[in-house]
């Protein structure tokens, strides 16, 4: 009985022939074949007379690859630079930093313009649910940085010091259609830079959809409905307005207010009013109810067709602050302008909820790190790292199968991205022959063949 948990070796450098990355070349090779570096790079203008070493739409999809991987620094691309039978040519941490810093907001609109035209080749090859309403999740989070030297890294309300980035994801997909760096005492209601990430995720999604959505058109012309959804940030008459002239509905958790508190007392001797509450999948939720109380409140500062619906559900350890004090129960409530039973529409409200698994996803995959002192440059790296969460987004939904188009970035590096392998030239071929008995690797060739079907 073996009672060590390795096996005795000498150690020695100078191998060659090993594969480390395998996954990771996998992930790259679906950029390429959805042409995200050429159409990066057919954005950049060219500085100086000659043309740069390393084409710049590569570095950045080079180092998306990286934060896929787990980086957190530029100094992480020496661990591709290593691999270069996989990955080619890859850049030195330095031309990477130049990188980041060569870019302002105007080039940035430029990338993105590129990213939208990518994103709808993704979209077009997606089985979508072509009657579901496309909805557009808001939410803020909080970065600490361990350094005053970074431009506009601020305290916040918290307690901390950092940045305060407001994100806005496709709850379809859990993509990021649009992200925002903010100085970390950025207030959470800022109407305008809801407007402002509104009108970028539009700008992201495919033509089809985002027809009849654009300020000035007529709301028979939309094709399919887009919807915002977000927590009290959100509950601006400036975002609701603007939502309401791009013919976009809107689910925002409700603020307490002396209306709200008013109303829900003269609930309480019409007891029938309180619908049984649902979860996610339909089921029933103990002890939990919803009513509407839109007739009970005055909404006319709202958009035309507001309502305001409740929830109460009983009291728990560490349940957050509610519309109503209660001993008894926790209530929160959110306005929509959406028709329907008031029960499906709390159903489809507390699904705001996977905004957090999109945020974790990010910090898990270099949001927690802003490297740079310069605030351009740090908005450079926030943009690399939603478009490298988008990467693998697109990764899972059109290459894997099963849980794996779910799985977290952890679950990926550890089985599929840094799969190892041995390299070998066959014919004038490279071909790389993953370690035999490996958990993934019918999940890997699955992926590969995929990719090769693309068209």
């Amino acid at each position: 009985m073996q009672n060590t948990s390795t096996n005795c070796v000498s150690v020695e450098s100078g191998g060659h022939g090993v594969a480390a990355h395998v996954g990771l070349h996998a992930l790259g090779t679906l950029a390429d074949q959805l042409g995200l570096g050429a159409s990066l790079s057919s954005r950049i203008a060219q500085r100086g007379e000659r043309a740069p070493l390393h084409d710049r739409g590569k570095v950045l999809v080079q180092l998306a690859l990286v934060l896929a991987g787990g980086g957190e620094s530029c100094a992480d691309i020496e661990h591709l630079r290593s691999q270069q039978e996989l990955f080619g040519s890859v850049p030195s941490d330095s031309t990477v930093y130049r990188t980041l810093h060569e870019f302002d907001a105007k080039q940035r609109s430029e990338l993105l313009q590129a990213l939208a035209e990518v994103r709808a080749k993704v979209w077009k090859k997606l089985d979508q649910r072509r009657s579901e309403p496309v909805i557009l999740d808001f939410d803020a989070s909080l970065v600490d940085v361990h350094s005053e030297l970074k431009e506009y890294a601020a305290p916040n309300y918290k307690g901390g010091f950092g940045f305060h980035p407001l994100f806005v994801f496709a709850d379809l997909t859990g993509e990021t259609l649009g992200a925002k760096l903010r100085a970390g005492n950025a207030t959470a209601n800022n109407a305008g830079d809801h407007v402002e990430l509104l009108d970028a995720a539009l700008d992201q999604l495919p033509s089809a959809i985002t027809r009849g959505h654009h300020v000035g058109e007529h709301p028979t012309t939309t094709t399919r409905k887009v919807i915002a959804r977000a927590d009290s940030a959100g509950c601006t008459k400036e975002f609701l307005s603007a939502c309401r002239t791009r013919n976009v509905g809107f689910f925002v958790a409700a603020r307490s207010n002396a209306q709200i508190t008013g109303a829900l007392y003269q609930t309480f001797e019409e007891a029938d009013l309180w619908q049984p509450s649902l979860t996610q999948d339909g089921e029933l939720r103990e002890g939990a109810g919803v009513c509407e109380l839109t007739t009970y409140v005055n909404l006319s500062s709202m958009p035309e067709g507001t309502r305001l619906i409740v929830r109460r559900e009983p009291l728990h350890p560490g349940a957050q602050r509610s519309l109503f004090p209660s001993h008894e129960f926790r209530y929160w409530g959110f306005y929509t302008d959406q028709v329907g039973d008031p029960v499906d529409l709390d159903v489809t409200m507390r699904a705001h909820a996977h905004v957090e698994s999109h945020i974790q996803r990010l910090k898990e995959s270099g949001l927690n790190r802003f490297p740079f002192t310069n605030f351009e440059a740090n908005s450079n790296w926030l943009m690399i790292v939603a478009l490298s969460g988008d990467l693998v987004r697109w990764f899972q939904l059109l290459c894997l199968k099963g849980p794996w188009k779910d799985a977290r970035p952890k679950a990926l590096r550890w089985e599929i991205f840094h799969a190892p392998g041995r390299l070998v030239y066959r014919s004038r071929r490279r071909i790389v022959r993953l370690l035999e008995g490996w958990p993934t690797t019918d999940v890997l060739l699955g992926a590969y063949q995929r990719i090769a079907l693309l068209t």
